[in-house]
């Protein structure tokens, strides 16, 4: 290139609008290769370096940084993946932002008694809300010989998504779930009801491939507005039956009425309550959870045991 079309690092500098340590910076990081060099050793650039120099500065714009920049200039296609990582990032920030100003609208709108049990509550929450702890929980309270798969698909079902865009109440009703959540472990072992008899073979992973089933029947069930539950019923014993190596008869349906009865746990029965609220529309029917299918589908044995006494 000829000497009369190579200009200073100073002239770079003035031509694109920075400083001469700016363009130093990214000729000295390789993103911003010179042309040559003066006589007297001094940096050259033509002028590719300037259309060069403002990709940089568009890509810095936007936050991506150095080393992202200098993979993008080496391959462009990397461009797409370092727009989407951006996207992904921006979206984590502002979901962060969502819940703190409607954490903050929370403490605005209370009395003093509550700011204080609210601040509580809300201290023990990362921001963006993490479910780590419910997860954990979960994988406590659940039997230990649940197959990986199972027992991951269980714990995704049980573990709620929180809203992008919460309510204050919605941020509440999260904070009061982790809380609960992030004790020791029950007293109860709420997820293994013993329906054995002696020396019985217990399969878990039946007892909760068919609760699974169970609920999605009995899902679909309440949202037509059913008065009890039908299908959804049978396949809801069958799994404590099957599972336990047991036949449905009317005294297993007793005798699984009972034990259902006697391991219900507070706990348990406060986080599906939590879990509900919150994934409950402000305008919208109440939202159907597997624990509220599951106390449904309670109810509707207790109701038929109820009727087939009298």
């Amino acid at each position: 290139m000829s000497p009369d079309v190579m200009w200073s690092i100073g002239e770079l500098a003035e031509r694109a609008g920075v400083t001469v340590k700016t363009v130093r910076f990214y000729s000295d990081r390789g993103l911003l290769p010179e042309a040559g060099r003066s006589s007297g050793g001094h940096r050259r650039y033509g002028p590719e370096a300037l259309d060069r120099l403002q990709f940089i500065r568009s890509l810095r714009t936007l936050d991506l940084p150095v080393p992202e920049v200098g993979r993008v200039l080496e391959h462009e296609s990397a461009l797409e993946d370092a727009v989407a990582r951006q996207l992904a990032e921006v979206g984590s920030q502002l979901a962060a932002l969502r819940w703190r100003e409607a954490a903050l609208h929370l403490l605005q709108d209370c009395t003093p008694a509550e700011r204080a049990d609210r601040l509580r509550l809300i201290g023990l929450v990362a921001g963006p809300p993490d479910t780590t702890v419910m997860a954990r929980f979960w994988r406590r309270v659940l039997p230990p010989r649940l197959p990986a798969g199972l027992l991951a698909a269980v714990v995704d079902a049980a573990v709620p998504t929180p809203p992008d865009d919460p309510t204050p109440a919605q941020v509440l009703t999260f904070a009061r779930m982790h809380a609960l959540t992030a004790p020791g472990r029950l007293s109860i072992d709420v997820c293994r009801p013993d329906l054995r008899d002696p020396g019985a073979h217990y399969r878990p992973a039946v007892l909760y491939q068919g609760l699974g089933l169970a609920y999605e029947l009995a899902a679909a069930e309440m949202a037509r507005g059913a008065s009890h539950a039908g299908e959804s019923l049978d396949c809801f014993v069958a799994a404590h039956a099957d599972s336990n190596g047991l036949r449905d008869t009317s005294e297993f349906r007793h005798h699984l009425g009972y034990v259902l009865d006697q391991t219900a746990d507070p706990v348990i029965d406060r986080y599906w309550q939590l879990a509900t609220e919150l994934a409950t529309p402000a305008d919208g029917p109440p939202a159907i959870t597997p624990g509220s299918a599951h106390e449904w589908l309670r109810t509707s044995l207790a109701g038929q045991l109820a009727d087939a006494a009298a």
